[in-house]
C-alpha cells in the first residue's frame, strides 16, 4: 500500500507540474497563448520580459487556433491571453466569460478595423508609379460585384477573385456570410487561403506589380501600417442585420488581455500588472514595422519598443518592478 501511495503522489505531483501550478495552487509558470499573428506575439514577448524579469516567473507560450488557444484558457492550460478579438469569436467569447471560466482584465487596444481591402491606387491611382485609377467609382463591398473583370480570377475566366480570410479563423464565416449577402458570388469567387502568409504573399505580390488585389484583412498589421489601402465601405454596424445576414461593417472589436479565473489567486501581482496593460493600434504597428524592417525576432521588437516607450509600460508596474526591468534591458 505504501509503494502505491508514493506512486500515487508521484503522479499528481507530474500532472500539476505539467499544468505550470505547484501543490499550493501558485503557478510555477505562466503560459501564454499564441494565436498566430506577430502583433499577439509582440505582446506576448512585452509581457514575458515584465512576468520574467520584473516578477521572476517563468513563462511559457501555447500555439493554436483562436478557439484552441480559447478553449485551453477556458481550461487553465493558458494562464493568459494577451490579444483576444471579442467579436471575431463573439459567442464563445460570451460564453466563457458568463460561466467564469476566465477574466477580461484589460482592453489592450480598441482602434482597430477590420473588412476587405484593396490598393488605394486601384480608385485613385499613383501618379508616382505611374498608375491610372483602375475602379474610381469603387466605394463599398456590394460594389465589387460589378468588377470581376478588375479582380480577375486567374484560375477563373470571367470572374473575380476575393481572398477571404485563411481557413480556420472564425472571421472567415462572417466574409462567406457577405458573399451571399451582397450578391458578390454572382460574379466573384471566395478564395480560402491556406494561412495568412499565403495572403499577404499575395497582396505583397499585386501590390509591388501594381495590380488589383482585393480582400480581407485587419488593423493593426504590418501590412496596413507599410502598404496604402483603401477599407471598403459598408453600411454602420446594426446588430439585428450583423447577426440575421452580416451585410453591415464589422462591430467594434475590443481587443483584450483575459486570464484564467484562478490567475488572480495565483499571481496576484502579475494580474495586477496585466490589468494595466494598455497600447493602441498605432503604438502596435510601430512595433510590426520595426520587426519587419530589421529582420528582427518578436523577442527583439520588444525590447526594442519598451526601451522606446519606457513611460508607458513602467505606467503598469511598480517603481521596484520597472528598475528590475529596466536593469534586464540595458
Amino acid at each position: 500500500m505504501r509503494k502505491i501511495g508514493i506512486l500515487f503522489l508521484a503522479s499528481i505531483l507530474i500532472i500539476l507540474s505539467a499544468c505550470g501550478s505547484s501543490s499550493d495552487g501558485e503557478l510555477d509558470k505562466i503560459v501564454l497563448a499564441d494565436a498566430g499573428w506577430d502583433s499577439i506575439r509582440i505582446h506576448n514577448s512585452i509581457a514575458q520580459i515584465i512576468m520574467e524579469e520584473g516578477f521572476g516567473y517563468d513563462t511559457e507560450v501555447t500555439s493554436g487556433s483562436s478557439t484552441a488557444t480559447v478553449q485551453g484558457l477556458r481550461q487553465g492550460d493558458i494562464n493568459a491571453y494577451m490579444e483576444i478579438w471579442t467579436d471575431n469569436i463573439k459567442e464563445l467569447y460570451e460564453e466563457a466569460t458568463e460561466a467564469g471560466d476566465f477574466e477580461t482584465v484589460s482592453v489592450n487596444f480598441n482602434d482597430n478595423n477590420q473588412g476587405l481591402y484593396v490598393p488605394t491606387y486601384v480608385i485613385e491611382g499613383d501618379a508616382e508609379r505611374g498608375i491610372e485609377p483602375i475602379a474610381p467609382d469603387l466605394r463599398t463591398v456590394e460594389d465589387l460585384k460589378k468588377y470581376p473583370d478588375v479582380f480577375q480570377d486567374p484560375e477563373d475566366p470571367g470572374r473575380g477573385r476575393i481572398i477571404n480570410a485563411p481557413s480556420g479563423w472564425v472571421v472567415a464565416e462572417a466574409i462567406d456570410d457577405k458573399f451571399t449577402a451582397y450578391g458578390l458570388d454572382e460574379t466573384m469567387n471566395n478564395f480560402m487561403p491556406g494561412s495568412d502568409s499565403a495572403a499577404v504573399a499575395d497582396l505583397v505580390n499585386a501590390y509591388e506589380s501594381g495590380k488589383p488585389w482585393v480582400g480581407y484583412y485587419w488593423e493593426p498589421t504590418l501590412i496596413t501600417a507599410k502598404y496604402d489601402l483603401t477599407l471598403l465601405e459598408e453600411a454602420p454596424y446594426e446588430e439585428a442585420i450583423w447577426n440575421e445576414s452580416k451585410a453591415t461593417e464589422f462591430p467594434p472589436n475590443d481587443v483584450v488581455v483575459a486570464v484564467h479565473k484562478d490567475f488572480k489567486e495565483q499571481v496576484p501581482e502579475v494580474y495586477d500588472f496585466l490589468s494595466h496593460y494598455e497600447t493602441s493600434s498605432e503604438l502596435t504597428e510601430e512595433a510590426l514595422v520595426y520587426m519587419d524592417e530589421n529582420g528582427a525576432d518578436a523577442y527583439d521588437t520588444a525590447v526594442w519598443w519598451m526601451n522606446q516607450h519606457e513611460d508607458i509600460w513602467t505606467s503598469w508596474v511598480s517603481e521596484e518592478v520597472a528598475d528590475k526591468v529596466k536593469n534586464a534591458l540595458q
